[in-house]
């Protein structure tokens, strides 16, 4: 049975085919919007006072890849990519350039508690298509946070929380429990982000919300801030995990239904990799991380 706090991961294509898949989601949404925009809104039954005006720039069907495709500096045959996660910390990845990390693209992931209920912010590889549909939502908590329905098929999952930061979406998923509108509101207001001059996403949290620790784990997964590159057939997963030898744990991002993962200790960073054998092989043998 799979982990109820697995990551929750839409299906996806690599960096290199997202065009494609972005035109097939767009005509299916545009012939789902008449249905989905006649539907009546889920009630907020402990909801106070006028719902506000919905963001409308979320709506649109066009969504670009949700990644940051960073330029990496070459020295010799390898590639140097400057990294930062989403607590801040920054480190160098070394990789060799037919590996193709930079180009792969990458997007945050971190973990939160909220009055003792934990929720995972996911970074949609499609971007705010996967949750929107093209449709409209629920309602705005605030100028960058909107509510949107269960997604069709995702089971016990509830309405979705969707962060807009800058061009980053990040995507909180309501699993078993949902939140109250209390709680909702709580992470709307509490939980901020910055985007870096080279394009990263950092998070930061105040009163009411818990930012997981780097080497955090909960039910056998990391949970901390972390960073993911690639898509369908490739992933890699940096993890600032302190004392990564005895406390290194498996991403569920890496290791699920289909796919093998594998993964090795660099210093207080761990890299997990799936995708073909040779592919897994480069990554472990010569990927190197350096926090800075």
């Amino acid at each position: 049975m799979a982990d109820r706090f697995d990551v929750i991961e839409s299906d996806e294509r690599g960096h290199r085919r997202w065009v494609e898949w972005t035109v097939v989601v767009a005509l299916v949404a545009i012939c789902a919007v008449s249905v989905l925009t006649s539907r009546e809104p889920e009630p907020e039954t402990d909801a106070e006072g006028p719902t506000p005006a919905p963001i409308w720039s979320l709506t649109r069907v066009e969504s670009a890849p949700n990644i940051l495709t960073a330029r990496p500096a070459r020295k010799g045959g390898d590639e140097l990519l400057e990294v930062v996660f989403p607590d801040g910390t920054r480190a160098e990845v070394r990789y060799p350039a037919k590996l193709g990390l930079a180009e792969m693209g990458s997007r945050p992931f971190w973990s939160a508690w909220v009055d003792g209920r934990f929720r995972q912010f996911v970074a949609p590889y499609a971007g705010e298509i996967e949750i929107t549909r093209g449709g409209k939502p629920i309602r705005n908590f605030t100028p960058n946070v909107t509510l949107w329905p269960r997604p069709a098929g995702s089971g016990a999952r509830g309405q979705v929380l969707l962060f807009a930061f800058g061009r980053w979406r990040l995507a909180l998923h309501d699993v078993g429990q949902g939140l109250t509108f209390e709680q909702r509101m709580t992470m709307a207001r509490q939980v901020k982000g910055r985007v870096t001059k080279d394009g990263y996403l950092v998070l930061s949290a105040g009163k009411g919300v818990r930012l997981a620790a780097p080497g955090t784990v909960v039910q056998g997964r990391p949970v901390g801030p972390q960073l993911w590159f690639g898509g369908l057939g490739e992933r890699v997963a940096l993890v600032p995990t302190p004392d990564c030898a005895d406390r290194a744990r498996m991403p569920a991002v890496i290791d699920g239904p289909g796919r093998r993962g594998e993964m090795v200790c660099r210093g207080d960073v761990l890299v997990a990799v799936t995708g073909p054998p040779e592919f897994r092989r480069t990554v472990l043998d010569q990927l190197r991380v350096t926090l800075t």
